[in-house]
């Protein structure tokens, strides 16, 4: 007797269909547009914490300089006798209060730009948000192969007063106010701002130690400083490159708002939003303007 027996198609074990397969995919590419954006907000509130301690170092730093100093404000420019330097722009004078003390005493006996200063990448000065194609740290636009910092002292208040100094017989650009003088208050004062590095399609950059001054070098488009060329209200989560690139006169940041340190070292952030009225009024010293509610 002849015994049949049905053959049935074996299955291999644990493969996918193409469909199965396509099916995942899918879901792979739907989770991760989901997650992305959760990933980059928590990137940016990370990138947004450093800037604001950054901020908050420099407030320190400046308080301990004029502890040191008679309570003045570090200039945007001095003159020394070379120990440790001769030109000392405002960067380098806080170098020391930043932790910075083998760079501040490499310019013995030169400028504080001096003795490989200029390529000196400082990793306070930077801002992780600063996308302005400085991943190095250098300058490849303005003052090509310098170091750039994401942040810029206020002309309005530590370079507005040209003074001659006898000793040297130079002009140094410096504040008219000390830390406990200044007119509209410290709470109501901007010392420090959100700025690029540098600005590719102006070939400008905002080197730190490359000098600035009214008499000796110009306020030029190289250095780090904000001020000089008008208030303008600060640009926020604007790019430095493409069709509407930051503009070099004006504070800028790639946050949702500017990063600001006022000088009675609280650190803020200001959206573009500001009115230029209220703005003006805390980038001025002593224009004995009262800040609005909305301030």
């Amino acid at each position: 007797m002849v015994e049949l027996r049905l053959c049935h198609p074996r299955r291999r074990g644990g493969a996918f269909t193409l469909i199965e397969l396509l099916v995942v995919i899918a879901i792979i590419a739907i989770l991760i547009g989901l997650l992305l954006p959760a990933v980059q907000k928590v990137r940016e509130a990370a990138a947004r914490t450093t800037c604001t301690n950054n901020l908050g170092q420099f407030a320190k730093a400046l308080h301990n300089y004029g502890s040191a100093n008679q309570d003045k404000l570090p200039p945007m420019l001095d003159r020394a006798n070379g120990n440790p330097a001769y030109w000392m722009p405002f960067w380098y004078s806080l170098f020391p209060y930043i932790e910075q003390d083998a760079i501040y005493k490499r310019a013995t006996n030169s400028d504080g730009w001096g003795n490989g200063n200029n390529a000196a990448v400082i990793k306070p000065l930077l801002c992780p948000s600063d996308a302005s194609g400085h991943s190095s740290g250098i300058a490849t636009t303005g003052a090509g192969g310098w170091a750039v910092t994401s942040y810029a002292p206020l002309y309005q208040l530590f370079g507005v007063s040209n003074l001659y100094n006898s000793t040297y017989g130079v002009y140094i650009s410096q504040s008219q106010f000390k830390i406990g003088n200044i007119q509209d208050g410290a709470s109501n004062q901007i010392g420090i701002v959100e700025r690029y590095g540098q600005f590719p399609a102006y070939g400008w950059s905002n080197c730190h130690v490359y000098p600035e001054s009214a008499s000796n070098w110009g306020w030029n488009n190289l250095g780090s400083v904000y001020g000089p060329w008008g208030l303008n209200t600060p640009q926020t989560a604007v790019s430095p490159q493409g069709s509407n690139p930051a503009h070099p006169y004006y504070p800028n940041s790639a946050h949702p708002s500017c990063q600001v340190l006022l000088m009675d070292g609280s650190v803020r952030g200001v959206t573009s939003s500001v009115s230029s009225t209220t703005w003006s009024y805390v980038c001025t010293p002593n224009d004995g303007n009262v800040l609005p509610s909305n301030w």
